[in-house]
Order: C-alpha cells, then sequence, then structure tokens
C-alpha cells in the first residue's frame, strides 16, 4: 500500500462533484495519516486566493473551505505555475502555507516510491 498520496484537481464549479470527490478523498486521507500533496490546477487555484474562493455547494458534502482547511493543516498544498500566471496570480496572492510548482514537480512527487496519483 502507498504511504504517499498526490491528488490532482483540474476542476472547481464546472465540475462540482469531481471537485468534491477530490477534496473529501484528499481530506480523509490527510486524517487518515496519510502523506498528501493536493495540486490545484485550472480554477481550482481560486480555493486558495482568500476572498476569491469558489461559492461552491453540494449537498451531502463536506463544505469545500473545510477540506481544503483540512488538507493545508496536515498536508501540502500546491498551485499549478502556469494556472496561477494565467490567472495575473502571485504568491502573495495565495495562502501562506500554498507553493507554487510546475509539471517537473508533480512528476517528480506522483513518481516517487510508495506513492499513488490520484488526478480529478
Amino acid at each position: 500500500m502507498a504511504s504517499n498520496l498526490v491528488v490532482k484537481l483540474t476542476t472547481a464549479q464546472d465540475a462540482p462533484e469531481r471537485t468534491a470527490q477530490a477534496l473529501t478523498v484528499a481530506a480523509t486521507a490527510v486524517a487518515s495519516g496519510v502523506a498528501v500533496s493536493l495540486w490545484l490546477t485550472g480554477d481550482a487555484v481560486w480555493f486558495v486566493v482568500p476572498g476569491r474562493e469558489p461559492a461552491l455547494e453540494l449537498p451531502y458534502s463536506q463544505p469545500m473551505s473545510d477540506l481544503i482547511d483540512t488538507v493545508a493543516a496536515g498536508g501540502m498544498i500546491t498551485a499549478c505555475t502556469q494556472c496561477v500566471a494565467r490567472r495575473d496570480l502571485t504568491q502573495t496572492d495565495l495562502r501562506s502555507q500554498v507553493r507554487i510548482a510546475g509539471a517537473a514537480s508533480f512528476i517528480e512527487e506522483a513518481m516517487a516510491p510508495d506513492t499513488q496519483a490520484l488526478v480529478y
């Protein structure tokens, strides 16, 4: 069984159920003691821009902001370099614990031993 989990979220309001699934899996893994790295791409980067978080609610799902908070508290969150730049954002626009990195870093994490990568 993998001891590290990399979750890549490629959606936001355009696919609410997929978004909720990715964030729920990441938060549940953190709560279970798994080392989690959550990658946000596309419009998902807005989840880590204070005051600009998507107003996404889904019946029977935890609030997306709570799920992000859980991952931030016990895992690592990365925002895609190109996705951040396309939205005219910089590191200072993001939550303090979020890093910006690109595809090479994602591949390095996803291919590490004892790691399972999931893309939503």
